[in-house]
């Protein structure tokens, strides 16, 4: 796993909780206008979140689609013209000069176009650098009701790599890999991330909160265990403005170590208070150290890879040759479940 930073590196993060305020029912004028002025209302939250920790804060993850929420009602065409970012649109300009003015690595969570995918909108999480470039672009590969680069599979692959799929960056603060979400529930994303160098997971969610542990929050503190490495989650602090309700989703954003460990957790509302140190060097000692704890080294790739490829649930491609609509989601579903049960139940 390639190394890029000083083994002294420790730095703060923050999983900055921010309250939503959905787009889905005004026209797409008014939607636009909308946008920059919530990214207007975090940008001013980022500022006081930085002074509030101290200048080695150097991370900061904002929720999942956090200036948007997400779309309910709306067809994905039309998510896309009212809702979703061009990746050299003035949105990601706004959220590059956050990252400038405080000096952070800033993780969004954002639907936005492909010009190569015409139609289709993807689920970004968008990392800016303190000069505000943009250091890694992670598509989600797991969601219910929207299109996925696995969808487009072998047109993306021509087009981005598999490096573009599975993308982890190398920087000051540690490698970094993003997910989004439901994503956390998914061990093989995880693994794959952190077998390609990551050490860092940021993770933009909106998840379901509740006085119990959730399985996203048990999920947490397992991907981090099984990979020896941190997970930096930032949720929701309610949704506002949208048919749903709007205290759902709201809390319980978390710093976990690589110990599974939770360093920080925030309770419900806006709240800067899920912030914690992150020690790298530690985090590499962990990793380098012959135990029982060190999963990572114990790790049968080559067996799993082998039983894998023997099942085929969800394939690929299933957009490459049909209009995009909601419908085709709710099917493949259905066709996964069929086929996953055939291939068990039958032998």
């Amino acid at each position: 796993m390639p190394e890029t930073v000083d083994e002294s590196c420790a730095y703060r993060a923050v999983a900055l909780q921010t309250t939503t305020h959905a787009v889905n029912r005004l026209g797409v004028a008014e939607a636009r206008e909308a946008i920059f002025e919530n990214i207007r209302s975090v940008a001013a939250q980022v500022e006081a979140a930085v002074r509030w920790h101290g200048p080695d804060t150097r991370l900061v993850v904002l929720p999942e689609y956090a200036f948007t929420a997400f779309p309910m009602g709306d067809t994905i065409e039309g998510w896309a013209t009212k809702a979703a970012f061009a990746v050299d649109g003035p949105e990601y300009d706004a959220l590059a000069r956050i990252a400038v003015d405080n000096g952070v690595f800033l993780v969004s969570n954002n639907y936005e176009t492909d010009a190569h995918f015409p139609g289709l909108y993807f689920q970004g999480n968008v990392i800016h650098s303190p000069a505000g470039e943009v250091v890694l672009r992670y598509r989600r590969l797991h969601s219910m009701y929207s299109p996925s680069p696995y969808d487009v599979w072998d047109a993306y692959l021509d087009v981005y790599g598999i490096d573009g799929v599975l993308p982890v960056a190398r920087t000051e603060i540690g490698n970094l890999a993003a997910i989004a979400s439901e994503e956390i529930l998914y061990p093989e994303l995880l693994r794959s991330l952190a077998l390609r160098g990551a050490e860092v997971f940021v993770h933009p969610t909106s998840e379901a909160t509740s006085p119990d542990l959730t399985p996203k929050e048990i999920a947490r503190r397992s991907r981090a265990v099984e990979n020896i490495a941190y997970v930096v989650s930032a949720n929701s602090g309610g949704i506002r403005n949208i048919p749903l309700g709007g205290d759902s989703t709201n809390g319980h954003s978390e710093i976990v170590d690589h110990r599974g460990l939770s360093l920080a957790r925030a309770e419900s509302g806006e709240s800067l208070v899920a912030a914690a140190e992150i020690d790298i060097a530690a985090l590499r000692r962990e990793r380098r150290r012959p135990a029982m704890s060190n999963l990572p080294a114990r790790l049968k790739s080559r067996l799993w890879a082998e039983e894998y490829a023997r099942h085929d649930v969800d394939r690929p491609n299933g957009l490459a040759a049909v209009t995009a609509e909601r419908s085709y989601f709710t099917s493949r579903h259905a066709e996964n479940i069929a086929r996953l049960h055939g291939s068990v139940v039958g032998r």
